[in-house]
């Protein structure tokens, strides 16, 4: 039986039937008092991050199995995943007592593959193959076909959707009158799961996908009206990190799903920080994808009174990614902004500014010598009343004539340049500036400027290591004028994601020669 030909009645049957409780418990539903009473609604949180796994990813991978015949059993299964689905069918395999193949990036942090091997033990082999999971996949593909394994796919398979979709079942058990149910999306496993349940039952029910702005491939699908490739996906939310959504998924989530959302980043940090406020868990990055949707999406329609429910769909976090996350949270909360101010170089300007701030809570502050004339500054406030505040702030200090620049929507100001506020090339250099991703390995950063070669003199370098698979470099380069197209090809036969960010003003604010 083929993706196409499972109507919804049999989703439904599947549904039922899936026997995922052989290793899956069914999870709470924590009402989140703290965020419930801030944003006037009543909310509350599916909590898979109570799966043994910490995701929910288990309920799919072990219905897929579960579907198999005892020859296929036999013969073992396969699947490439670079997190959850991994852990999930390793968990799987072990419990059903045959042989798992996974195929990972080598680019997967350690405590992923550790968690893929202790969950297994002796019925998991890990295979660590390519520098992406699209080289893992097409690996594990390869091994499929020459071994006679069963592919077991992360989310585009009927079983997989069904067991998934489990979670509907729970949740309509655990609380029959939400209003609205936002569901992270990145193949569309969970959501064409859920969806096809809840429709069925209860079709009065709001489900809205919530995806990353960095990788927003069911938007991109509606767009096209049929799965579409995205040139490159973000590196945070790595869960929800797909290029292509699932033909199967698409076809229910494009008929079921009401509406669609995105979040940024800093969003996601302080949904982040929300859940652990209420629940005191440390959810993922695409874990928190929901919560993150409920506070933008009750604040952009005004919400009141209405019950909301999100999914805590993992908490596999890498630990220094929390490093990122606690700088960024207030800042997706609106609760912080960070801003650029020039200030004249004279004895009491400084004091001047700190009194035209007034009793704002400053959380970061970087001061550095410009010039004779003026003096540059990177200043982080507290905020209590959201962006509205800070525009009459910065209304205030340009009344009062200081030159100030908003930088809280700035990605350049807030990862690279408020730590390096300052550095100014002492001489006339013709430099240019680039930011850069490499995936992210032992020896990764050496083995980046050695691959760079030494054509041209690099001239402003910053890097930060934030736990991820792939590593942020921002660099400057003296380039001359007729050197610039040999340039622009070896950059091109590199193989990194590169983009020019020269004239980016928190780079001109802070780092650039004068004009």
């Amino acid at each position: 039986m083929t993706a196409t030909h499972v109507s919804d009645h049999e989703y439904l049957k599947k549904i039922l039937l899936a026997p995922v409780y052989d290793v899956a418990v069914a999870s709470e539903l924590s009402y989140m008092s703290l965020l419930s009473a801030e944003l006037g609604n009543e909310i509350f949180l599916k909590r898979e991050d109570q799966q043994p796994v910490k995701s929910f990813k288990l309920r799919g991978a072990y219905n897929r199995i579960c579907s198999l015949s005892e020859k296929q059993l036999q013969a073992g299964v396969i699947g490439a995943s670079a997190g959850n689905h991994a852990q999930g069918l390793a968990y799987s395999a072990k419990m059903k007592g045959i042989q798992a193949t996974i195929v990972m990036p080598e680019t997967t942090p350690d405590i992923k593959v550790d968690a893929v091997r202790r969950f297994g033990g002796e019925n998991v082999n890990v295979v660590l193959h390519g520098t992406s999971f699209d080289q893992a996949s097409n690996h594990a593909k390869a091994l499929c076909k020459t071994h006679g394994y069963t592919f077991v796919p992360p989310f585009d398979d009927p079983d997989v959707i069904a067991g998934q979709g489990t979670v509907a079942r729970e949740l309509l058990e655990q609380n029959p009158n939400l209003d609205i149910l936002f569901i992270a999306v990145g193949g569309g496993g969970l959501a064409a799961g859920i969806a096809v349940y809840l429709k069925q039952l209860k079709p009065s029910i709001k489900i809205v996908a919530v995806e990353s702005e960095e990788s927003a491939c069911f938007i991109k699908a509606k767009a096209q009206g049929e799965p579409t490739e995205l040139e490159s996906v973000g590196i945070f939310a790595d869960g929800v990190a797909v290029k292509i959504m699932g033909q199967e998924t698409f076809r229910l989530c494009n008929r079921l799903v009401d509406e669609t959302i995105t979040v940024t980043n800093d969003e996601i940090c302080g949904a982040i920080k929300d859940i652990f406020d209420d629940t005191r868990v440390i959810a993922e990055p695409a874990g928190a994808l929901s919560v993150a949707a409920i506070r933008k999406y009750a604040k952009q329609h005004d919400l009141n009174g209405k019950k909301l429910g999100g999914i805590l769909c993992g908490a596999n976090i890498n630990f220094h990614t929390l490093r990122y996350v606690s700088e960024r949270c207030e800042l997706g909360e609106q609760k912080e902004a960070v801003f650029a101010v020039k200030i004249p170089e004279t004895k009491g300007a400084f004091k001047q500014f700190c009194e035209c701030v007034g009793a704002k809570a400053i959380t970061e502050f970087n001061y550095r010598y410009a010039s004779e004339s003026e003096a540059h500054i990177f200043v982080g406030v507290k905020l209590k009343g959201g962006q509205q505040e800070f525009a009459a702030l910065q209304g205030d200090l340009e009344s009062k004539g200081y030159d100030c620049v908003n930088l809280t929507d700035n990605e350049l100001a807030k990862l690279h340049v408020r730590h390096m506020v300052g550095g100014r090339p002492p001489t006339i250099l013709n430099e240019q500036v680039f930011s850069f991703e490499f995936p992210e390995r032992p020896g990764a950063l050496l083995n980046f400027l050695n691959t760079l070669g030494e054509q041209w003199n690099i001239t402003l370098f910053h890097y930060r290591n934030h736990g991820a698979a792939e590593g942020l470099v921002l660099a400057g380069f003296d380039i001359a004028p007729e050197s610039r197209d040999d340039f622009n090809q070896h950059v091109a036969e590199l193989g990194y994601k590169v983009e020019e960010v020269t004239d980016n003003p928190a780079y001109r604010f802070f780092l650039s020669q004068p004009a």
